[in-house]
């Protein structure tokens, strides 16, 4: 991965009690109109790396490039709107607003430009026909499914060059595993943004991965093109972690 690179990581140390590091000196790169994978055992590092690269949590040591700026440490409001956005593990919006309300809340950094607003809803519900359908409608409401799709359309109304998402398929029955990737696969067609996807679900994740990074122990242990990467090998080197 070396053309058109949106994030740059290199050197990140990070943790939630100072002095113990969960991450070790990671260095990864996502580059634009491209997803990147991340995986890696529970307890690798992987949602803890989303969360240094977003600013939830401050890095003890490294560099993290946004478009060739140094944003190492900045708080998420200024990244939010430099162009970062951050999807969570949960399904992450207000289940008594309706889903259009949800939707202005993700461009709340441009809320009082009215014009690109409403260029925005219209941008995203091309993408989503479906939130369209349903905008008048209170987001608790929404299957499993729509709620995970509205989730990544309420960040995708910034526009973002990156895109953050953690571990989109938790909890999800099986048959809305391949719809969310299938909306995931539409916003990096529509937008060309950077993803970096943390994912359990290797097996549904991989054909969509363009690069792959393997974390344990908050180092990366391995990193490729997805292409190199099929499920029988991914389950060795998961396996050769969890052995050591």
């Amino acid at each position: 991965m070396s053309t058109g690179r949106t994030l740059e990581v290199s050197g990140l140390r990070a943790g939630y009690v100072p002095g113990v590091d969960i991450l070790s000196s990671v260095t990864l790169a996502a580059a634009e109109n491209a997803v990147t994978l991340v995986i890696g055992p529970n307890g690798a590092g992987k949602s803890t790396l989303l969360r240094a690269i977003f600013g939830i949590l401050e890095p003890s040591a490294g560099r993290v490039l946004f478009r060739g700026k140094d944003v190492t440490g900045a708080n998420s409001s200024t990244l939010k709107a430099a162009g970062v956005s951050y999807v969570t593990q949960e399904i992450n919006s207000f289940p008594l607003l309706t889903v259009e309300e949800n939707l202005l809340m993700g461009a709340w950094v441009f809320r009082r430009d009215r014009h690109r607003l409403r260029r925005q809803l219209e941008s995203v519900y091309a993408m989503f026909p479906i939130l369209k359908e349903k905008r008048h409608d209170r987001a608790g409401s929404l299957s499993g499914g729509q709620g995970r799709m509205l989730s990544v359309a309420r960040e995708l109304m910034t526009q973002p060059s990156l895109l953050l998402i953690d571990e989109p398929t938790v909890g999800l029955a099986p048959n809305l595993v391949a719809e969310v990737y299938s909306l995931l696969s539409a916003a990096k067609t529509a937008t060309g943004a950077a993803i970096l996807l943390v994912e359990q679900n290797v097996e549904e994740a991989l054909p969509l991965a363009d690069y792959l990074y393997l974390l344990n122990l908050g180092q990366v242990k391995a990193e490729g093109p997805g292409r190199d990467f099929d499920n029988s090998r991914v389950r060795a080197l998961v396996q050769e972690c969890l052995l050591g």
